[in-house]
């Protein structure tokens, strides 16, 4: 009984080029309690590696957290399993402004201790009372009132590159390391603002608005389904589309492109630019933007050190790194010296007067 990945990520890019299908990019998350998130996760891994879903899900016993990929003729099957399970029933599926075949290239489905990195004590407050939720009409309207805080809850990577108009950006690497500064930053606006939150597909709101209403404030509220389904929306409703630049994304696509604006710069050189990639260099492997111009100069590498490492026959690179553990900027994204135009927004607060 097979119950983990066996293919390589080429191994199957070549399947799926081979199967000549249509694949559909998802995301849902939802929190409930799983008494076994192990039998649970064996249960998913074998039901879904049956109609060939790829992604990468984290399973706790607070829920289920999944971004996947799948053949578009197997959709309504796909949904039929998980309407057949009574807390997944009619979840919400926030489908991808753009598709991409290779957007997962293997299955994962992890058990975690919690579904989200949040670092928070969940037993001290009631996760269950969260902030009210607002579709993209609703959403328009309430960040255009002057009396609205608008809120990235994303990380400084994500906003970076696209984020709503006029939104509070927190210069984090981490949600975790966001609800703090948000709450000290903001705490003098906790009865008499509207704290508006957005993040990509609503779960790092659904538990950040429980944690803000805990801690005293008045008026919250979260983007529904987050930036993918509010652009859906905009889109079938014709709204108008506040947000600006790409929307980040945690798979093979890297973003999705929302408006043609381009808010970023390249780490290396300053032009505007706002692609995503890692170092060529696997001891380094560092997130960052890069421009085509410096792709070529660079040879896909964040520094002429690494570009030297990734000339060297690929056996010698891995005698490189025998021991040597992972690099201090391996897990980073974009957070290195010698990227001289990665864009500081660290005072984005002391700068931001409601």
């Amino acid at each position: 009984m097979q119950l983990y990945n066996n293919l390589s990520k080429k191994e199957r890019a070549v399947l799926i080029e081979q199967a000549g299908k249509d694949r559909l990019t998802i995301s849902f998350y939802k929190y409930a309690k799983i008494g076994n998130p192990e039998l649970f996760r064996n249960h998913m891994f074998l039901a879904w590696n049956e109609l060939d879903v790829l992604g990468r899900i984290h399973v706790a016993n607070e829920g289920i957290n999944a971004q996947l990929s799948i053949p578009a003729d197997n959709f309504e099957a796909f949904k039929h399993h998980l309407d057949s399970i009574s807390f997944l029933e009619n979840v919400r599926l926030n489908i991808a402004v753009e598709h991409d075949n290779f957007s997962f290239l293997k299955l994962k489905v992890k058990v975690r201790d919690k579904i989200l990195a949040d670092g928070l004590n969940d037993q001290t407050f009631d996760v269950t009372n969260k902030g009210q939720h607002l579709n993209a009409e609703k959403f328009n309207e309430l960040i255009d009132n002057p009396n609205t805080i608008l809120v990235d809850m994303r990380n400084h990577y994500e906003s970076e590159i696209g984020h709503f108009k006029n939104a509070v950006i927190p210069d984090v690497d981490t949600f975790r390391e966001s609800l703090p500064i948000i709450e000290e930053d903001l705490k003098d606006f906790k009865a008499d603002k509207n704290l508006v939150m957005y993040c990509t597909g609503g779960i790092r709101c659904e538990k950040a608005s429980a944690y803000y209403k805990h801690k005293g404030f008045k008026n919250v509220f979260q983007l529904e389904g987050g930036i993918i389904n509010y652009v859906h929306e905009v889109q079938e409703k014709g709204l108008e589309n506040k947000f600006i630049g790409k929307n980040f994304v945690f798979d093979e696509r890297r973003s999705e492109k929302i408006s043609d604006d381009i808010i970023a710069n390249c780490h290396q050189c300053g032009k505007p630019a706002d692609t995503h990639v890692n170092c060529a260099n696997e001891a380094c492997h560092l997130l960052f933007i890069q421009c085509d111009e410096c792709k070529e100069k660079m040879e896909n590498c964040c520094s002429t050190n690494c570009m030297e490492i990734n000339r060297l026959p690929y056996e010698e690179q891995k005698e490189m790194r025998k021991g040597q553990g992972n690099s201090n900027d391996i897990f980073k994204k974009g957070r290195a010296d010698h990227l001289p135009y990665k864009k500081d927004l660290r005072n984005i607060f002391e700068n931001f007067t409601p």
